[in-house]
């Protein structure tokens, strides 16, 4: 697969979350994934000892049950997206949102039909951490999942980092026979060739709007 001729600065700023340029009838190759995760393993970690692991799923009977799972969770996010949108009064803010829930809507009822699934886990439940050890259990997988996300990237293809499966964690662990007690999912990443190649940076807040120098 022909890496794509971005620079470091286009490749972290055009690594978007895609959904509707995701080609649901393109499959994608396993060599392609599995180098994507080679170099997802090569992402800093922690001294905790906990390893990242990825569950790659392209079966079209795993990915109904994962998407199916997906939209039961995806009831309450509606639910509160309709009342976020009605307390919106700004018109150009109103828009923004509304372009950003019906690209999230299109994934809820498509899915089942992106070719790759991976999901993203780490060893060891995070129950009753103090914030130190909660900030170290994160930092051994999400570094990795970025990794991942900008190596796909450079191949061509769009991911999206999602989590609204994990409201029912336990029953997609039993779909993929996932260790539940001593593995803890982390994120659903829906996998495929994009449709075309180029994007474009997105409008984010300006940075002083952000920034803190020495104190908040």
């Amino acid at each position: 697969m022909p890496i794509l001729n971005l620079s470091v600065d286009e490749l972290l700023t055009t690594t978007r979350s895609v959904r509707k340029r995701l080609d649901r009838t393109r499959p994608v190759e396993a060599e392609v994934l599995r180098e994507c995760l080679e170099l997802a393993l090569q992402a800093p970690t922690t001294s905790s000892g906990k390893k990242a692991h990825f569950v790659v799923v392209t079966a079209s009977s795993q990915r109904e049950a994962l998407a199916a799972l997906y939209r039961r969770s995806a009831a309450n996010y509606i639910q509160r997206r309709d009342q976020i949108q009605a307390a919106i009064t700004d018109e150009k803010e109103a828009k923004k949102l509304a372009a950003s829930f019906a690209s999230a809507q299109y994934l809820i009822e498509h899915l089942h039909e992106i070719p790759v699934h991976v999901i993203a886990c780490i060893e060891g439940r995070a129950v009753n951490l103090s914030a130190v050890e909660e900030a170290t259990h994160w930092s051994a997988i999400l570094p990795a999942v970025w990794s991942f996300m900008l190596a796909a990237r450079s191949r061509g293809l769009g991911t999206v980092l999602t989590t609204l499966h994990l409201d029912f964690e336990q029953e997609a662990a039993e779909v993929l026979n996932i260790p539940y007690e001593q593995i803890m999912q982390v994120a659903l990443i829906p996998v495929a060739y994009t449709l075309g190649t180029n994007f474009k940076p997105a409008a984010r807040q300006p940075l002083e709007s952000v920034l803190h120098w020495d104190c908040w």
